[in-house]
Formats: structure tokens, C-alpha cells, sequence
């Protein structure tokens, strides 16, 4: 009998034992089950909801609005310029910049607000309940604040602005799809509108968006079927009256529209990461052309090249151009880069150290829209700087009449800057024989405008070489 109760204790305890195991393997196919649900509704770099949690709580937030008669916002983020960070720094420093953004995203919200990463280097985020539009705007002014302060990652100190699409529900959409389009199709209209600000949908910008995607699918064809073409404005000394220099400027030939003039096109293609290849096509073709010249018997000059902030921060920029000097022949004299203020002031050490690099190879360099920028005159002489361009907006209202402005004084002021430094100063924009004898008359050395010559193609360049410019400059 003893035997018996010990087999049916020793039973029971196997019984027990495999419930608890039993009770054990559910609770933890329970918890699988709940992470990957997690995992399925959760962006794994930032741990914000994703898109398929964002439409799901979009459905029914809205489904809530209508049974109420309510509002609700729904805000596009786009990062500006976010992958020239990731060209230029690396995607590890890219995801821990994303990491950092999205949590003075989620902090700068309700908590009953969905922060959402859609993807890449975008946010969208739901506004549940809003009384008007301009809880929405305030809120967009609050993140865009948010995100203006530094992004301290590494030894790194990353500034990034944000372009916010918004639309509210139900004017702009009445189901997710369509509400998240009209914010995202806002946010394209806020990059064009200048980047780092937000605006709200409105039903015209549909056919923006339309007119953006066909350029920049035009774009990303264009470079392979060569119609990017460069047109070239003289550079005119005002002593002697001849030609000596040129500034080369993209123009693009579209096979339907015609020629598209630059900022048509440039900002998109900054956007969608084009403007590096685009780039390094306008230097090759710039240098390629003025060694062209050289080669038909024509004295060597300089051809000038605007250099964006993007290309010249990629981290293969000095390669590009020490490759394409050597491919074309051109001597590094006869190129002069543009670079405006806001590219040299920004991270001043990296910058001069790309300028150094840009200086060792021999190729000069150019301040364009002098004046128009931080103001600041004390990298000029850090900085190994060439050339002065004195933006055309100060030689807009100058006349016989005018010689006493605000503007007349900044352009005197840089002339007589640019001789005290020992730089060249060109005044661009000039369209009148007022503003020619202006300069003339306060020692402006080079100057460009349409008084002198549009921008002509290579071929009518080379006519305007060899005969001269038929302008009196009063020499």
C-alpha cells in the first residue's frame, strides 16, 4: 500500500511539474507572440510606432472625430538635406542623428499624440483633437524650434532643420491614405517654399506635387541622356574692355519643356541626392571646355563654377575635382570655384580645411553674393579668398541719381576692401550704363551682367572671344 501512494505521489508531482511547464511554455509563447506584435507595429532604430501602427490609430482617431464632429491634424516631416549628413558622415551617425530627432519629436508632443517614423529620414505625427488650425501651427513652430538647437552626436555638433506638410481632417481627407498624402504633398510645397518651415495643405498643391515628381523623374534621366547643358556669362574687365573670365551656369534641356533654368530644378535635386552627381557633371564639363578653348588657339582664363554647400561637404569632393583637373588638362589656375558666405561660415574648421586642399591643388577661390550673408569680415582673412562678387541686389537701384544709397556705399566699401586684401571684386547684375560708370567711377575692376552679354551657349561664347564684346564701356 505503501508502494501504491508513493507511485500515486510521484505521479502527481510529474502532473504537477509538467502543468507548471505547461503554464511556463504559454506565458512565454504569450510573450513572443506580444513582441513580435511590438516589433510588427515599431520602427527598430528609433522605437516609435511605424507606418502600420500610425494606420491603425490614424483609423481610428478619425473614425472618433467623425462620431463627434471633431478635428484632427496630421503633420509630414521631412528632414532637409538629411543625406548629404549620411554622405558625408556615414549612416552610423545618420541613425543616431534619426534616434535624436525622434525623441524632441516625442517630447515636443501630447501624449495622446503618435509620433511615427514613415520611413528613411520621415516623421509623421497625429494630432488627435484639435479645436483649430492654429493648434496645429503652433505645434509645428514648436518642433521646428525643437529640432533648430544642435544634435550633439559623437564629437560631432549636427544642425538639422525639418520641412512640415499639414492637414486636418476632415477638409483635407476622409480616409488615411488620402489625409497622410495631403500632408505629405504640404511638406513638398514647405521645401520648396525655402525648407525649415510648415504649410498647411490646400488643393492646388496637388498639381505642384504632380509638376515636382515629373522633374525629378526627369532629373534622375537627364544625366544619362545628357541633357544638362552649360552656359557661359562673360566676365568683362572694366579697363580694357576684353573678356577675361567666364561663369559657367547648368542649364537643363528638357526634351518637352524646353530649357529649364536652374532653380527650377537645382533644390530638387538636392533633395532627392542628385546635386552630387549633377555637381561633379558641371565641373568635368566646365573644365573640359575651357581647356577646349585653349586648344582652338584662345588665351588661357579662368571659368568660374558655383559650388553648392552640399558638394562641397561631401567627403569626396577634393577627389572629384583633383580627378577632373587631371582628366581635362585644364591648369588649376584657370578654375575659380563659388562658394557664398553661408558655405564658409558654417563649421569653420572642416571648411578650412576642405579650402586648404582646394588652395594646394592651385585652383582659386570666389565669395559669391558678397555682402548678403553673416557679415562677417574676419575669415577673409583666415580664409585664402581670391575674389569678392558683389551680389546684384546692391546694383539694382543704382543711377546717376542714387549715388548716396545704402547700396552705393556697401559696393564702394567692398571695392575698397578688395584692394586693401589684394582681391579681385566683380560686380554682377550690371544692366545699365549708370551702373557701369558707377563702378567705373569708384575703381570696380571686372563686372557681368546682361549690359555686356547673357548667358550664351559654348559655341556663341567662342564668336564673343574672338571679336570682342560690343559694348562702349568708355575705356
Amino acid at each position: 500500500l505503501d508502494d501504491h501512494m508513493l507511485q500515486l505521489q510521484d505521479a502527481n508531482n510529474h502532473l504537477v511539474t509538467a502543468t507548471l511547464a505547461a503554464h511556463t511554455l504559454a506565458d512565454e509563447i504569450e510573450q513572443a507572440r506580444a513582441q513580435m506584435a511590438y516589433l510588427a507595429q515599431h520602427d527598430a532604430l528609433t522605437d516609435l510606432p511605424n507606418r502600420i501602427l500610425l494606420n491603425d490609430r490614424l483609423a481610428q482617431a478619425m473614425a472618433l472625430a467623425h462620431r463627434h464632429g471633431k478635428q484632427l491634424a496630421v503633420m509630414f516631416l521631412d528632414l532637409d538635406r538629411f543625406k548629404h549628413i549620411n554622405d558625408s558622415l556615414g549612416h552610423a551617425v545618420g541613425d543616431q542623428l534619426l534616434q535624436s530627432v525622434a525623441k524632441r519629436l516625442t517630447a515636443g508632443v501630447r501624449s495622446s499624440d503618435t509620433v511615427c517614423r514613415q520611413g528613411g529620414d520621415e516623421f509623421v505625427i497625429l494630432l488627435a483633437d484639435v479645436e483649430h488650425a492654429e493648434d496645429a501651427a503652433l505645434s509645428a513652430q514648436k518642433i521646428l524650434a525643437a529640432l533648430t538647437a544642435p544634435h550633439r552626436i559623437d564629437q560631432l555638433e549636427l544642425h538639422v532643420t525639418v520641412s512640415i506638410g499639414i492637414s486636418i481632417y476632415p477638409n483635407d481627407g476622409q480616409d488615411v491614405d488620402t489625409l497622410i498624402k495631403s500632408a505629405d504633398t504640404a511638406m513638398y510645397h514647405a521645401k520648396e517654399s525655402g525648407r525649415n518651415n510648415f504649410q498647411f495643405f490646400e488643393p492646388n498643391m496637388n498639381a505642384l506635387a504632380v509638376e515636382r515628381h515629373a522633374i525629378e523623374s526627369g532629373l534622375r534621366r537627364a544625366l544619362e541622356r545628357q541633357e544638362f547643358v552649360l552656359y557661359y556669362q562673360p566676365k568683362i574687365d572694366l579697363h580694357s574692355g576684353m573678356i577675361v573670365g567666364v561663369e559657367a551656369l547648368i542649364r537643363w534641356q528638357h526634351p518637352q519643356r524646353g530649357l529649364i533654368l536652374p532653380e527650377q530644378f537645382v533644390w530638387i535635386a538636392e533633395d532627392c541626392g542628385l546635386i552630387i552627381p549633377i555637381g561633379i557633371w558641371v565641373l568635368g564639363e566646365a573644365c573640359r571646355q575651357a581647356q577646349s578653348w585653349q586648344d582652338a588657339g584662345l588665351p588661357p582664363m579662368a571659368v568660374a563654377v558655383n559650388i553648392s554647400a552640399i558638394q562641397f561637404r561631401h567627403r569626396d569632393f577634393l577627389q572629384h575635382l583633383t580627378r577632373i583637373l587631371k582628366d581635362t588638362g585644364l591648369a588649376p589656375h584657370c578654375l575659380e570655384l563659388e562658394l557664398t558666405e553661408s558655405v564658409l561660415m558654417h563649421d569653420a574648421s572642416t571648411t578650412l580645411a576642405v579650402l586648404n586642399g582646394i588652395k594646394a591643388l592651385g585652383v582659386r577661390l570666389a565669395i559669391d553674393d558678397f555682402g548678403t550673408g553673416y557679415s562677417s569680415l574676419s575669415y577673409l582673412k583666415h580664409f585664402q579668398i581670391d575674389t569678392l562678387k558683389i551680389d546684384q541686389s546692391f546694383m539694382r537701384d543704382i543711377t546717376h541719381a542714387s549715388a548716396d544709397t545704402a547700396d552705393a556705399a556697401i559696393i564702394t566699401a567692398v571695392v575698397s576692401m578688395g584692394k586693401s586684401l589684394n582681391q579681385r571684386v566683380i560686380a554682377e547684375g550690371v544692366e545699365t550704363r549708370e551702373q557701369l560708370a558707377f563702378l567705373q567711377a569708384h575703381g570696380c575692376g571686372e563686372a557681368q551682367g546682361y549690359f555686356f552679354s547673357r548667358p550664351v551657349t559654348a559655341e556663341a561664347l567662342l564668336t564673343l572671344l574672338r571679336t570682342g564684346i560690343e559694348s562702349d564701356i568708355g575705356c
